[in-house]
């Protein structure tokens, strides 16, 4: 009998990941002489993944084309109005 489902075990594995994460982060920053690498390290990253999520959302806009104008939409509507009086 499975006591735990996959989420639930997935749950635990990921809680108990974070908790060892802290716990060896803490170690490095105040209990070993790798702390300034660690400090680097750990900016350079979270700076790199703003900065990659930014450029993301600047490809986003700069490849997805503009909205219809307002007269389009209306062009198009109008035309579709007038094909369905037609059909009647």
């Amino acid at each position: 009998m499975n006591i735990l489902n996959k989420d639930q075990s997935t749950g635990f594995l990921i809680l108990f990941a974070s908790i060892l994460g802290i716990l060896i982060y803490g170690w490095l920053m105040f209990f070993t002489s790798w702390s300034i690498l660690a400090l680097q390290i750990s900016a350079f990253v979270a700076v790199a993944a703003v900065l990659a999520i930014l450029a993301w959302i600047g490809y986003t806009l700069a490849t997805t084309p503009p909205p219809a104008s307002i007269e389009e939409i209306e062009k198009e509507l109008s035309e579709e109005k007038g094909k369905k009086e037609s059909k009647k």
